[in-house]
């Protein structure tokens, strides 16, 4: 399969382009194999390019200064993932993102999408859609944070992404989560039991 064929059926599944579309969005995108274990991003470093993830998963997390990590998201197939705080503001990440399975990603920046966004309206309209969604997620997860008990917590997680918590670590959850690693198991006991 072409990487233009790829990027059509896989990310933009239900959209149709001219021949000049297609070319357009072969030369904006770059295809990534990361192996598991490995950075894709570092605090610290300036954040030019977001990634759709076409196979795998990632985690992107901050590092307390206490040392501390926070999972902030994961990212599973069909999901995009970035620093946005830097990715749209033009500096430094924040966060690290990790790739915690093999993962196979495709790469744009922040300038090959405003050409996008120029060329053809319908991507905007597209990725406003994405953002919409995810900041959505983000604000019901906050409010979950604020108002919902550990168990909570952690039955809403199961519930809104199945797939995610068979590939990732339990310390990776508990970060997500807010809690420790000894409450997620106690957590996991108690639904047993219950």
């Amino acid at each position: 399969m072409t990487l233009e064929t790829e990027l059509i059926t896989t990310i933009f599944n239900g959209l149709s382009f001219t021949l000049e579309e297609r070319k357009l969005l072969t030369r904006s995108f770059e295809k990534l194999h990361l192996p598991k274990h490995s950075l894709l991003l570092k605090a610290g470093e300036t954040v030019y390019n977001q990634y759709y993830v076409a196979e795998g998963c990632l985690r992107t997390y901050y590092m307390a200064p206490d040392g501390k990590e926070h999972t902030v998201q994961f990212a599973i197939a069909d999901w995009w993932i970035s620093d946005y705080t830097a990715f749209f503001n033009s500096s430094n990440a924040l966060m690290h993102i990790e790739c915690i399975q093999d993962a196979t990603l495709y790469k744009i920046s922040k300038n090959d999408m405003e050409q996008l966004y120029h060329n053809m309206p319908k991507l905007e309209s597209y990725f406003r859609k994405k953002m919409e969604r995810a900041f959505a997620s983000f604000q019901k997860r906050i409010i979950a944070n604020l108002s919902q008990t550990a168990s909570e917590r952690y039955l809403n997680f199961i519930n809104t992404y199945p797939n995610i918590e068979q590939n990732v670590k339990n310390y990776h959850i508990a970060s997500y989560l807010g809690i420790t690693t000894q409450s997620l198991s106690r957590i996991r006991k108690e639904l047993v039991k219950g």
